[in-house]
């Protein structure tokens, strides 16, 4: 399963719009999207090796744009759109985690879930509607989102042959452990 899709997304990096297929992905996953940037990103970088730091400057303005988007959604139509979102991820408490969260680390939390595997879409619905200051949060989106992206491209841009040979070998394996993480730190999260 895993296979496939890191096949598809390599092949897909090597079409001349691939820059334009991240940089929607990475909006449209800061709001509403479920497939994290990061699944996307690292095999860009790997058949572009030395497009990877542009590649993560991309990924990260179009991610924070996407998360200001979520920003706005929070703030002006959580009721609607914004509570759609949580209902079709099953994420309400996740959320009611978010907002108390919030309460707790401020603008952190916004810093650490750009950085994180933590869904960074339900702290930018929470930002908007909790009515966050706009330039923490997008200052905050911007540090942790870059971390993280720049991150999965240095790794590989000094990484190489070696990061490829490793990702092509185990890549069914890291693909279910992400799953496991995920669902263990939603159980965490919702305990």
């Amino acid at each position: 399963m895993f296979r496939s899709l890191y096949e598809w997304v390599f092949r897909l990096s090597k079409h001349p719009k691939a820059s334009w297929y991240l940089c929607a992905v990475s909006f449209a996953e800061s709001s509403f999207f479920p497939i994290p940037t990061a699944l996307m990103l690292a095999p860009m970088c790997l058949a572009q090796r030395n497009r990877a730091w542009r590649l993560a400057m991309i990924t990260t303005i179009s991610s924070v744009a996407g998360g200001v988007l979520g920003y706005l959604i929070g703030m002006f139509f959580f009721d609607t759109i914004g509570q759609q979102v949580i209902d079709v991820y099953h994420a309400q408490e996740k959320f009611d985690a978010a907002v108390g969260w919030f309460s707790e680390y401020g603008v952190w939390i916004v810093f650490i879930a750009g950085f994180s595997p933590i869904p960074y879409k339900l702290f930018t619905l929470t930002s908007g509607m909790l009515g966050l200051a706009v330039i923490p949060f997008i200052l905050a989106s911007l540090v942790g989102r870059a971390g993280q992206f720049y991150l999965v491209a240095s790794l590989i841009r000094f990484g190489g042959e070696h990061i490829e040979k490793s990702l092509n070998k185990y890549v069914e394996w890291i693909g279910w452990g992400v799953v496991i993480i995920g669902v263990v730190a939603y159980l965490l999260v919702r305990s």
